[in-house]
């Protein structure tokens, strides 16, 4: 359980990313979050219960097809 105040968001939160960070390895490109939640530099995730969540940066947005 996340002992900060207020508590972080659970992993399976949609602001999950907002939790705090326990540990960073920025030379391996990952972090680990308070609530269990692994994030790697391609903002793509790994969760507790061990689902994946691919890499979903703004950019990666389709643009609007031309009609």
């Amino acid at each position: 359980m996340c002992p900060h105040q207020p508590p972080c968001p659970s992993h399976n939160a949609p602001d999950r990313d907002a939790a705090r960070t326990l540990a960073t390895h920025p030379e391996q490109g990952w972090s680990l979050l308070c609530n269990g939640v692994v994030l790697f530099e391609d903002t793509g995730e790994l969760l507790p219960d061990g689902a994946v969540i691919a890499p979903h940066r703004p950019t990666d947005l389709k643009a609007p097809s031309a009609a």
